[in-house]
């Protein structure tokens, strides 16, 4: 769930617009363009395949269910291993992989929302592709009170059945620490050495789960191929930096790169094995409930990280960095707390939010349009 900027040298329009990948072309960062079906024949051959998303874009994972098809077509013994959910979910997948559960009792079952929160119609095509094909979609996260427990109480303390034999992660390297630093200078906490450190911890123990959960997946030989956020999988740190630590040397990280001719920012070299251009296009307005904000975790409730422009969010007057404590008078912890109260929330209706802003404590109301100015 994190979301990274990179700060690039400042190149000529022409030669910035060169130096991407144009629309459904695959690129080796810093290359020539390669060809697709040599990239899939190689990366057959791997143990592990990452393929990082940015959450709330739906072009991101047609993207990639295409890569999935690739893989699938060359190696039917895959397996599919998610972030989006905790082991806890396990059941639930195997029931749904099954047939033996519909859209909405797997998602009754597995907790979707409040262990993920995302919109699933983004990840239910994925679903059905592996129910269709029989993949064995595998949970690899574990729950945010088990992260938090291992952060504050530290490894030794929690039984290893309890963090599902889980070891304690490798130190990160000095460049991942100092890209989490600049996350975390968007927190209300940035000032707090401790509240970074636990931060840190919190993102290890994430990468570290993660890492375990595909290792254990490709234990029998088959080839997993994980769906995970972007900012855990860039420049070989965090899940590819714990996977070698665990002795998983053969990985591969593939990334969805916004391809929008002199704007694009040409991918750094060593950001990825492969990059795919992807054209930014508006997307038909949603006929569900949104903020149009991207959440994060927070000591206190759950901080604003980013405000979609022309949002909900953007005309309530919500900004980044705003901590959202309580949501029509419940108090939130956690992301799913915020959408879950979104989406019961009728068309035309005002739904008041109580958030922290520069230290002071304030009320604003976000008005959802009535049912005959939302979209199609």
């Amino acid at each position: 769930m994190l979301g990274l900027l990179f700060t690039l040298a400042a190149l000529p329009a022409a030669a910035r617009a060169e130096a991407c990948p144009a629309p459904g072309q695959w690129q080796r960062p810093g290359s020539a363009p390669l060809d697709s079906a040599d990239l899939m024949h190689e990366l057959a051959e791997h143990n592990v395949v990452l393929l990082g998303e940015q959450h709330e874009v739906t072009d991101h994972h047609r993207w990639q269910l295409h890569v999935l098809a690739g893989l699938h077509a060359r190696r039917p013994d895959m397996t599919i291993a998610l972030e989006m959910l905790p082991r806890e979910a396990q059941p639930a997948l195997d029931a749904w992989v099954a047939g033996e559960l519909d859209e909405a009792a797997f998602l009754e079952e597995s907790d979707w929302f409040s262990a993920w929160g995302f919109d699933p119609e983004l990840y239910l095509p994925i679903l059905h592709f592996a129910r269709l094909q029989r993949v064995p979609l595998v949970a690899i996260n574990v729950t945010s009170e088990l992260r938090g427990r291992l952060v504050e109480e530290g490894w030794t303390a929690i039984p290893e059945e309890e963090r599902f034999g889980i070891s304690p992660p490798a130190e990160p390297p000095s460049a991942y620490r100092a890209r989490l630093a600049e996350i975390h200078a968007h927190h209300p906490s940035a000032h707090d050495e401790d509240s970074f450190d636990r931060f840190v911890a919190a993102q290890l123990v994430w990468d570290r789960a993660m890492a375990a959960g595909l290792a254990e997946a490709g234990e029998a030989g088959t080839l997993v191929v994980g769906l995970i956020g972007q900012g855990h999988l860039q420049f070989g740190h965090g899940v590819p930096h714990q996977l070698d630590d665990l002795g998983v040397a053969s990985h591969a990280v593939l990334l969805p790169w916004s391809s929008t001719g002199a704007a694009c920012e040409p991918p750094p070299t060593d950001v990825a094995r492969a990059v795919f251009g992807i054209a930014e296009r508006a997307e038909p307005a949603s006929t569900r409930p949104q903020l149009g904000i991207l959440l994060v975790p927070d000591e206190a409730g759950v901080t604003v990280q980013n405000v979609l422009e022309g949002s909900l969010a953007e005309r309530t007057g919500l900004a980044a960095g705003d901590v959202i404590l309580r949501a029509a008078g419940e108090t939130v912890t956690q992301p799913a707390d915020v959408i879950e109260h979104v989406r019961r929330q009728p068309p035309g209706t005002l739904l008041p939010l109580e958030i922290r802003r520069d230290g002071e404590v304030r009320e604003v109301l976000a008005r959802f349009p009535p049912r005959s100015d939302e979209g199609p």
